[in-house]
């Protein structure tokens, strides 16, 4: 290759001006540590093997240009992950999420992680698509943060049958295992326990909300004396459904909650009582809160008593559970079949059999007409609904 000094001299006259070789000189020199840097090996590998787009297959080459020489180890992972059953899709998807595997010692780091998983009871098909999902897990310690974490979790997920719930955790949110557990896992679940979550519960928070599981101390406590300042008192069973909704929704999002119950008549001291009895309310879509208000206060008539006395009956579904009942007792007030008028909310508390028993079946002179009203609700409505889609 020539020398810089040895280049043909370009005049005025040349084809390119001074001005117009300068930039191409500048991209040439700047890009040639990249081009030096870069494994072509390992970028064919990726980008012919793996399907990586060139420009990333580019980067990772130049990040593991000083452990990765040729592609002999990357492909022994790949030889690994084909002995254990993976499609190429698993294994791509693997490489995608984690590339850092690829330079991985199969024997002393991958294979031990696996066959404790697998120990585990997760296999086959199963195993791909958490790998594939969660191939990160594979660069932590097996000894200081794998095993000791799935101990602590698997304590708190009692009657977990096959490590099912585990893994539907973990799938979630493997993350869970990245931390050494006594740095935040086993301090906040110590803190859960001292604020009465224990058991049943402690199961449930972990299964919808993990993240608080490794949150700051801080900001935990934070959120238990938010919780407590809403008027929900650690002694009861209703905390912690409060601190799961409230650690997922922001002040700002409660608050536009508190704006579209104070729009149908509501007082914030209502919306309160109503949510320290229905924890969940908040995080209800504000489409179904409107339709439920719609319903009950504007169809059904019913007093916006009714509804802070029995917020859970507006997390009902409208068209498959509320309109569907209240058609049928409609038919039965017409015809005075009913001796009692039942009260509408506990005929909405009712399962589908009992409902059916009690308001159908019995009634054998009507009961093709009431299970027309009925069922003919519900077949009307996801007709509607499919000559809505595109």
């Amino acid at each position: 290759m020539k020398s810089v000094n040895s280049l043909p001299i370009l005049h005025h006259n040349n084809l390119f001006s001074h001005t117009t070789i300068k930039p191409i000189f500048s991209f040439f020199f700047s890009s040639l540590p990249r081009i030096q840097n870069s494994n072509f090996q390992f970028f064919n590998f990726l980008t012919e093997t793996l399907n990586f787009p060139k420009p990333q297959a580019q980067s990772l080459s130049i990040r593991f240009s000083s452990r990765i020489r040729s592609p002999e180890n990357p492909q022994s992972v790949i030889r690994y992950f084909q002995s254990l059953g993976f499609s190429e899709s698993i294994i791509r998807s693997s490489v995608h999420v984690c590339p850092q595997i690829l330079i991985s010692n199969v024997d002393k780091t991958l294979k031990p992680k696996i066959e404790f998983f697998q120990e585990l009871g997760l296999v086959g098909s199963d195993l791909g698509k958490f790998i594939s999902r969660n191939s990160v897990i594979l660069t932590y310690s097996l000894s200081k943060k794998l095993i000791p974490c799935t101990q602590v979790l698997s304590k708190i997920l009692v009657n977990d049958n096959n490590n099912e719930e585990l893994f539907r955790v973990l799938n979630k949110c493997g993350w869970l295992l990245s931390r050494y557990p006594d740095s935040r896992l086993l301090s906040n679940i110590a803190y859960l326990e001292s604020c009465g979550i224990v058991g049943s519960q402690l199961t449930m928070l972990l299964k919808r909300q993990p993240r608080i599981f490794i949150m700051e101390d801080s900001k935990l406590k934070g959120l238990v004396s938010r919780v407590s300042d809403l008027g929900f008192s650690v002694d009861s069973r209703m905390f912690v459904h409060g601190l799961h909704t409230v650690s997922g929704l922001s002040e700002e999002t409660f608050g536009k909650k508190l704006d579209l119950f104070r729009s149908f008549g509501f007082t914030k001291d209502e919306y309160m009582r109503m949510f320290r009895r229905a924890p969940v309310l908040p995080r209800v879509s504000e489409k179904k809160l409107m339709l439920g208000f719609e319903f009950f206060l504007n169809k059904a008539e019913l007093s916006k008593e009714v509804l802070v006395r029995a917020p859970w009956c507006l997390m009902l579904s409208i068209e498959e559970r509320v309109i569907p009942r209240y058609e049928v007792l409609q038919i039965l007030k017409s015809k005075r079949l009913l001796k009692k008028e039942p009260s509408f909310i506990s005929v909405l508390n009712f399962t589908e059999e009992e409902f059916l028993e009690k308001f159908v079946s019995r009634f054998r002179d009507d009961a093709e007409e009431l299970l027309v009203a009925y069922k003919g609700h519900l077949l009307d409505s996801s007709s509607s609904s499919e000559e809505e889609e595109p």
